[in-house]
């Protein structure tokens, strides 16, 4: 079996990318190929055939191999409530909440559970590609690594260090990791990648020389900018685009919370062409032209209603339906919604009950257990499809003889309406990546859409970029690394 280790010379150099790609590469080859993440610090997360849940960049990495996402490919996810705290989840279950500097001093007690989950992923297959966090040159945090090369050495697994060119200086970065690792640390790197090329690569000939000639390492390639990028899912809250995107004539809005999550819930609305989708940045305004304002899912409710109403957005939002705007609440966006938030066992943060913003007649407790489950069903009113996922802590209560939005596969329901049907919530993520849920939405709106199926749109994406990568990386090379595993 072989495995083969990205590490990268900072966050955000295109890590997970470069994996989905080379996991649709290698599987388009004939390949049994499994993606895998040692510790990942993310709030949008994916629901699991296992029942769990793991980072979307995993889940992502397995559709590019064409297989189900299992707990054992992402064993440690890290999401945050606060600048100081978050949530622990261990092989697909919440294990606890600890501060920031708790986590620290006991990360390398989860190493066994790592190492646990990657034995299992790689029986019976053909190749394993791993993807590190952050950066192995935060040499502050080796001690009880277990993302980088505190994985990478116990496991045996050699490691290809990718650097991003389009931030500048990635001949210091490559060449910097190199000084500042230890001996040991620095011998399990093989290998390294130059990420996000803009231009003629012959220009960087003599860089890419010298990063070979002070490092010792080898290079595999150098990547172009891959536009079809964009089309994927991001991961992390960083790369939102804050600025409106496309040009149609509907706006819609989405005020970026400060623990936003799952936000590639816009993706499909970022690619219709009667839509201007506009990520509304703290200290903004909502666009008082926007036909639909979407209250997005969130990991800390409370505290992100409290920052809603710091940016003044709740003061927007009134005027907004005021005016017969639509008004839409996603998962922790919908608990918003209702009349009040209680978290009597303190499970985002301290004790409390606070009022909502009482646009659904709608209560929430918050409890120590988690909905993680895929759904399938209709609209009720007009029975358009939707498939996606919940996956949130509390309970919602709905008040007798209010009207629901969504009927599930299982005859259940989801969601409220108001009586005018310009004020909705439910806990479904994924609503607006089947084409026929998305058409029913734009048609309240006045625009038509595209009727393009987002999997299919993301699905392609990586074949795309499967074939810019077998064109600029020196795969058979990689593979040779690969297969010096242990």
């Amino acid at each position: 079996m072989a495995s083969v280790m990205l590490q990268g010379t900072g966050s955000d150099v295109g890590k997970s990318v470069l994996v989905a790609g080379l996991c649709r590469l290698f599987t388009n080859r004939g390949l049994t190929v499994r993606p895998f993440k040692p510790q990942n610090m993310s709030n949008n997360a994916a629901v699991t055939a296992d029942g769990g849940e793991i980072g979307r960049a995993q889940a992502l990495q397995a559709l590019a191999c064409r297989t189900p996402p299992t707990t054992d490919m992402n064993p440690v996810l890290i999401k945050p409530q606060s600048d100081t705290g978050a949530q622990v989840v261990v092989h697909g279950r919440v294990l606890g909440q600890l501060r920031a500097a708790d986590y620290q001093q006991r990360k390398g007690e989860l190493l066994g559970a790592v190492l646990a989950s990657y034995a299992r992923l790689r029986v019976g297959v053909d190749l394993v590609i791993v993807e590190g966090a952050g950066s192995p040159a935060e040499i502050n945090l080796r001690p009880g690594d277990i993302a980088n090369m505190g994985f990478a050495r116990p496991a045996g697994v050699p490691v290809v260090l990718v650097g991003d060119i389009d931030r500048g200086g990635v001949i210091a970065a490559l060449v910097g990791t190199r000084v500042v690792l230890d001996n040991d640390d620095a011998a399990m790197i093989r290998g390294f990648l130059i990420n996000k090329f803009r231009g003629d690569p012959r220009l960087f000939d003599d860089g890419y020389a010298e990063i070979a000639r002070r490092t010792g390492w080898s290079g595999l390639g150098v990547v172009p900018w891959l536009a079809a990028a964009r089309q994927l899912p991001a991961e992390d809250a960083v790369v939102l685009d804050t600025a409106a995107r496309g040009g149609g004539a509907v706006t819609i809005a989405v005020p970026m919370l400060s623990r936003i999550a799952n936000f590639d819930d816009f993706d499909p609305l970022l690619h219709e062409p009667g839509v201007r989708l506009v990520m509304v940045p703290p200290g903004q305004p909502i666009p008082a032209d926007a036909a639909l304002v979407i209250i997005p899912g969130t990991k800390a409710t409370i505290a992100d209603l409290a920052f809603l109403r710091a940016q003044g957005w709740d003061i927007d939002i009134a005027a907004h339906v005021r005016r017969g705007g639509r008004l839409l609440g996603i998962c922790g966006g919908y608990q918003m919604l209702g009349t009040s938030i209680a978290d009597p066992q303190g499970v985002e943060g301290a004790p409390e009950t606070v009022a909502g913003l009482g646009y659904l007649p709608v209560e929430t407790l918050f409890t120590g257990d988690k909905t993680l489950t895929e759904v399938t069903g209709t609209s009720v009113g007009d029975g358009a499809t939707f498939d996606g996922y919940e996956i949130h802590s509390g309970r919602t209560v709905v008040a007798p003889g209010t009207a629901p939005l969504l009927r599930l596969k299982d005859g259940s329901f989801d969601g409220a309406i108001s009586p005018d049907g310009r004020v909705a919530g439910c806990y479904i993520h994924g609503l607006f990546g089947h084409p026929a849920q998305r058409a029913a939405w734009l048609a309240q709106l006045g625009a038509v859409s595209d009727g393009i199926d987002q999997s299919q749109r993301v699905d392609a994406a990586l074949d795309t970029l499967a074939a810019a990568l077998a064109e600029h990386v020196d795969t058979e090379a990689l593979l040779a690394i690969a297969r010096t595993a242990a």
